[in-house]
């Protein structure tokens, strides 16, 4: 499938500020940009960085007063959408050692949390059974609700409220699926049939030795997602980190499938 992302950021700064910007799509296995345009206006230096894992690009920007970014690509995604039910969940001495910090918890996703709700809610599923019987919980349980929760809301917060975006659901699956001693870590993506339009936060598990695309929210399906970046949680995978007091003046995002 190809897709055609186009996302646009106007801030203001409050004095010079160092900026963490991760935006451009990653050059990976299953997917491919073949035409891309990258404006960046207010910045002083900039330097390109290694996304996590080596998933992606991040760049440090020092800028001030203003930063505005344009960025556009064509993505050829050549992944299928995947059904993760019939998956094994891997032994964990077989685990490798760059996926065993993703059972761990982290900022937003306190594991221990949630072990007792999985062993009872979910305790005749295994691997890929289980992974998809709790994304099923997730989508129906929650209220999509832009508003519902700001950058300190955690997992906890959103399995009590039952309210959320994108990353809330994202958080509560990946703390489920960790507290089944099952390795999941957050992704930053565009997608298709985002609504509304935004950049999209979805989750991969590790499942028969390799790391597989699910999204809580239902809004998309593997094929129809370019990854930005990866990590622990939202932490790990934000758009833009400003070190300094920032506005936003302006922020959008499109997705489109292109014509073969």
């Amino acid at each position: 499938m190809h897709i055609h992302l186009a996302s646009s950021l106007d801030y203001s700064l409050s004095g010079p500020s160092d900026v963490l910007l991760q935006v451009e799509v990653g050059e990976l296995d299953d997917q491919s940009v073949f035409e891309k345009k990258l404006k960046i206006t207010g910045d002083l230096e900039n330097y390109q960085v290694p996304g996590e894992d080596n998933i992606g690009t991040r760049r440090w920007l020092r800028c001030e007063k203003r930063l505005t970014v344009e960025y556009e690509a064509k993505v050829s995604v050549t992944r299928g959408a995947i059904d993760c039910t019939d998956l094994a969940k891997v032994d964990m001495h077989d685990l490798p050692g760059d996926v065993i910090k993703y059972l761990m918890g982290s900022q937003y996703c306190d594991v221990t949390k949630f072990q007792s709700f999985v062993s009872q809610k979910f305790s005749d599923l295994e691997g890929g059974k289980r992974i998809m019987a709790m994304r099923d919980w997730v989508e129906e349980k929650l209220a999509y609700t832009p508003g519902a929760s700001n950058a300190e809301t955690t997992a906890v917060d959103t399995f009590v409220s039952r309210r959320g975006i994108c990353r809330d659901y994202a958080h509560l699956l990946i703390s489920l699926a960790r507290a089944s001693a099952i390795p999941a870590r957050m992704v930053s993506v565009y997608a298709l049939g985002v609504k509304p339009p935004d950049f999209h936060a979805v989750c991969e598990v590790y499942l028969d030795d390799a790391w597989h695309l699910v999204d809580p929210t239902g809004m998309t399906t593997p094929d129809g997602i370019a990854k930005i970046g990866v990590g622990r949680d939202a932490a790990d995978i934000s758009f833009l980190t400003v070190y300094g007091q920032a506005q936003m003046n302006d922020q959008s995002v499109t997705v489109k499938k292109m014509k073969s």
